[in-house]
């Protein structure tokens, strides 16, 4: 039996998730959260083989909530299920320690065999992403693969227009680390100002999908 842990913002999609899962013989749902923090303390009780995670969550990122599930239990098999096929998303949460990556756009039958293969400890890509990580490998790495999950998160929460401060609170950092990450990150990335950087961010894709659900 594989116990899952539904980490996604909409009750409505947790539903049709948990009505998918259940009806299968060999899978359980067995816990659900809205939040990272939700999703952290939910791994922290214990009982959970694997997360199904969005990347959009409230009070944090998906991200950041594969990082901290991890790091408490590192056996912990994971699957985004996400709206985009961005690469620099895609390649972020397997940074984070993602096994698997599909959209919702995944057909149900194709959900539940990349919950079976993650479950087993093998990657999973539905085919609109497999498209896109074929194409990095081809073109080399995403324009932003130069910075690190919790950098990539930072940019991601800043072109959302949130503040150092609310950032902080988001991440569970101090604002003094915001800051030091954003000076990493105009530093990577040659932006030299504000301006430069959400140019960036919106030419890679970022404020629209800080701005969608995803």
């Amino acid at each position: 039996m594989i116990r899952i842990l539904l980490v996604e913002d909409h009750a409505l999609v947790r539903n049709g998730y948990r009505r998918l899962l259940d009806a299968e013989a060999d899978m359980q749902v067995v816990a659900e959260a809205s939040s990272a923090d939700e999703a952290y303390a939910r791994v922290v009780a214990g009982g959970i083989d694997l997360a199904v995670v969005d990347l959009n969550l409230r009070g944090g990122s998906g991200i950041e909530a594969i990082g901290r599930m991890l790091a408490r239990n590192p056996g912990l098999k994971v699957l985004v299920i996400s709206m985009h096929d961005n690469p620099s998303f895609v390649t972020q949460a397997m940074r984070a320690g993602a096994l698997g990556y599909l959209t919702k756009s995944t057909e149900p039958e194709e959900m539940l065999l990349g919950l079976r293969d993650v479950a087993s400890g093998r990657r999973a890509f539905s085919r609109d992403v497999a498209r896109t990580m074929a194409s990095i490998a081809l073109d080399g790495t995403t324009p932003l693969a130069c910075l690190t999950p919790r950098e990539f998160d930072v940019l991601r929460l800043t072109a959302r227009g949130e503040t150092p401060s609310a950032i902080a609170s988001s991440l569970h950092l101090s604002q003094k680390t915001i800051h030091n990450h954003l000076s990493a990150i105009r530093q990577k990335l040659d932006a030299d100002s504000d301006f430069k950087l959400l140019h960036l961010a919106a030419r890679h894709g970022l404020l629209e999908l800080s701005a969608s659900v995803a």
